[in-house]
């Protein structure tokens, strides 16, 4: 009964802290099962050393669920990457991964902040535009998919200030 009920509310309180490059594993493998292309955990850990590089890990109780890294320059950003674990979905928790994010953008000085992403995927196209992204381009042909086929990229953007 105790495992049932961990399964359906997530075995704890989400947590959302500054990522650290102890963190790189665990982002790099997330990543992996969330995108064509995963990077690997030297990649990673390089973004996460950056000092240009804004990142989160999402916690759900003691399990690692989420991250989102951005890089910043000057008064803009661009969201590199964000994901939350599969058992994690569904709840609300990509976009308060996003919110705190925001804030802390926000609080460094970033007035707008930009996003590529698949046109494809419309659960993160709907978390996009919920948190007040627009589209501001697209690029054909920019994901390569399975079997030789592409998808565009929807350029977002959001004015954080």
């Amino acid at each position: 009964m105790i495992g049932l009920l961990r399964r359906l509310f997530g075995g704890g309180a989400p947590h959302i802290a500054a990522a650290h490059p102890r963190d790189a594993a665990a982002i790099a493998a997330l990543h992996a099962q969330s995108f064509h292309r995963g990077w690997s955990d030297d990649e990673v850990e390089s973004l996460l050393t950056d000092g240009n590089v804004l990142a989160h890990s999402l916690r759900v109780g003691s399990a690692f669920a989420g991250f989102v890294l951005s890089r910043c320059a000057a008064d803009e950003a661009e969201i590199l990457s964000i994901a939350v674990a599969r058992r994690h979905q569904g709840r609300g928790l990509a976009r308060q991964l996003l919110n705190m994010h925001l804030g802390r953008l926000a609080a460094l000085g970033v007035k707008a902040l930009f996003l590529e992403v698949d046109e494809n995927n419309t659960a993160a196209i709907r978390l996009y535009r919920r948190a007040g992204f627009r589209e501001v381009a697209k690029r054909p042909n920019y994901y390569p998919l399975p079997g030789g086929q592409t998808a565009a990229a929807l350029v977002l953007r959001r004015d954080i200030a």
